[in-house]
C-alpha cells in the first residue's frame, strides 16, 4: 500500500510537497480531504478543543490509555 500523497495547488497545478518513486506516468486517484470527517466547524473547533486539552493533561501528568483500551471502551457503549 502506497502512502499518503499531500499536495498543494500551484498556479492550477497539483504539486506534490514530497517526491515520490511512483512510475512515471502513474495515474494516481485524488479525492479532496475538506469534508471527509463530515464535521461541521463548531463540532470540529470542539474536537480540536478536546485533544488540545488532553495533550495539556498529559503533560502535566495524567493519566494514559493504550489504543486497545481506548477501542475496548468505545465498543462497550454501542
Amino acid at each position: 500500500m502506497q502512502p499518503t500523497l499531500i499536495a498543494h495547488v500551484k498556479n492550477g497545478r497539483l504539486v506534490l510537497d514530497e517526491p515520490t518513486d511512483l512510475a512515471e506516468g502513474s495515474a494516481v486517484p485524488l479525492e479532496i480531504a475538506d469534508d471527509w470527517d463530515e464535521l461541521d466547524d463548531e463540532e470540529r473547533a470542539a474536537l480540536h478543543g478536546e485533544i488540545a486539552a488532553s495533550i495539556a493533561e498529559r503533560k502535566a501528568g495524567g493519566p494514559t490509555f493504550s489504543a486497545e483500551e481506548v477501542l475496548d471502551e468505545l465498543g462497550s457503549r454501542r
